[in-house]
């Protein structure tokens, strides 16, 4: 998916009173206002999801569903700056009835508060891949499941394939080789990256390619013991993050996500740093291009070089919804396999239901990496949304400061930990 900038958490008052607030468990689709099957009212399901740009495919499912239930009506909501909308409404305790929320901090907050059902055991479990259910338990430190995964997202380096042909330039296996790739593209006057950091979340791709191949997500387990420092540790990282931005165009923070893709699709990069949720963009722009993806080399072991992978869009339901039926069987009609196909070659993601893949020939580059196991979730997500790292690593791109930058993260990472 696009990755959006974390919104500022919800107050812990307002989060602890949720947690002890009752809820109607007990309620079904026969007994509230929002519809009323046993009177025969169509029973209103409202589905909250995250992602502007799966709005149209997730429009054509809704209308499937609708079409084939005649007694449930599903409408789906996708306001701007979903995150910041979704916590207000937890703290109105008005949560819709189906959300469909990537793997981030926000989930992590409202899943511990207890808003969500616990999917722990349910049959619909055994249809996805556990790797992907293991990262939602890794993610909230707890064994209860609250939300299955539907589909998956995956981040690396997309590269124009005529570009790297006509230059004579393999695909890079190693941090090393991805530099001399970069500085022969320079050297002949074009640009290897084209980087977008007027929008700040735009600078988590990179980070995010680094810091598990580098470090690994454990890290962030150490840093909350106390064990471990950012200024310590991060050095290589922030290095490698700098010398990107020796090889884009002059005015990186000029430009924002949308021109990156636009740019990119007109051949004005040989590579673009972003996630396989550009490509439907990209190939809007220019529908002949021939791209394609490799894992981003972040060290010199490509054994340890992975492709970054998490949980783009879960499915959970709200513990107050008053059609808990209704809702857990569109929740079922989104996991079957012709449904997840659809959303995910629309919308080249990768599918967390076993049996269904990806065969675009675009993501072949990425295969292997699924094959082996070579995959690595999303630092970013074990970051407290409230430091706002984006802007953090926008700041340091900006002033080029190494030592205010790994202490600046160790002041705001101590600043959140000492608010809980």
């Amino acid at each position: 998916m696009k990755k959006t900038m974390k919104p500022v958490t919800v107050s812990l008052l307002a989060m602890s009173l949720l947690s002890a607030c009752g809820n109607n468990s007990g309620s079904n689709a026969a007994t509230d206002d929002g519809g009323n099957a046993a009177s025969g009212k169509k029973v209103e399901i409202e589905f909250f999801q995250n992602k502007t740009e799966a709005k149209a495919t997730f429009d054509k499912l809704v209308a499937q569903f609708n079409a084939a239930n005649p007694d449930i009506v599903v409408s789906q909501i996708n306001p701007p700056d979903a995150e910041t909308v979704l916590k207000t409404r937890a703290a109105k305790q008005d949560l819709p009835d189906v959300i469909g929320l990537g793997a981030t901090d926000t989930y992590k907050t409202l899943s511990a508060s207890g808003l969500f059902e616990d999917f722990t055991g349910d049959p619909l479990v055994s249809s996805i891949q556990p790797a992907y259910v293991k990262m939602l338990n890794d993610l909230t430190g707890s064994s209860e499941l609250n939300g299955i995964p539907f589909s998956a997202n995956a981040s690396g380096v997309i590269y124009n394939k005529a570009m790297f042909k006509e230059a004579g330039v393999a695909v890079p296996t190693t941090w090393d080789e991805f530099i001399a790739a970069a500085q022969k593209f320079k050297d002949s006057g074009k640009y290897a990256f084209y980087l977008t950091l007027k929008d700040s979340w735009t600078s988590l791709t990179p980070f995010n390619s680094l810091e598990p191949s580098i470090l690994g997500t454990d890290y962030f387990k150490k840093r909350t013991e106390g064990s471990v420092t950012f200024k310590d540790s991060f050095r290589e990282i922030a290095e490698k993050q700098l010398k990107l931005t020796e090889f884009a165009q002059k005015d990186i923070f000029g430009k924002g996500y949308n021109d990156g893709n636009t740019a990119f699709a007109k051949g004005e990069s040989a590579m673009y740093l972003q996630g396989v949720w550009a490509i439907p963009e990209i190939m809007k722009a220019n529908p002949s291009l021939e791209l394609g993806v490799f894992p981003f080399p972040a060290t010199n072991d490509p054994a340890k070089n992975k492709v970054i992978s998490g949980v783009d869009t879960l499915l959970t339901i709200s513990k107050d919804s008053k059609h808990k039926e209704e809702a857990k069987k569109f929740v079922e009609f989104l996991l079957q396999p012709e449904n997840v196909t659809a959303y995910i070659t629309e919308q080249k993601a990768f599918p967390a239901v076993k049996g269904v893949t990806q065969d675009d020939p675009a993501m072949d580059g990425f295969k292997e990496a699924f094959t082996s196991g070579k995959l690595a979730d999303f630092a970013d997500h074990y970051i407290p949304g409230a430091m706002k790292v984006d802007t953090i690593i926008q700041s340091f791109l900006n002033s080029k400061d190494i030592d205010a930058y790994l202490k600046q993260l160790d002041t705001e990472w101590d600043k959140v930990a000492n608010r809980k």
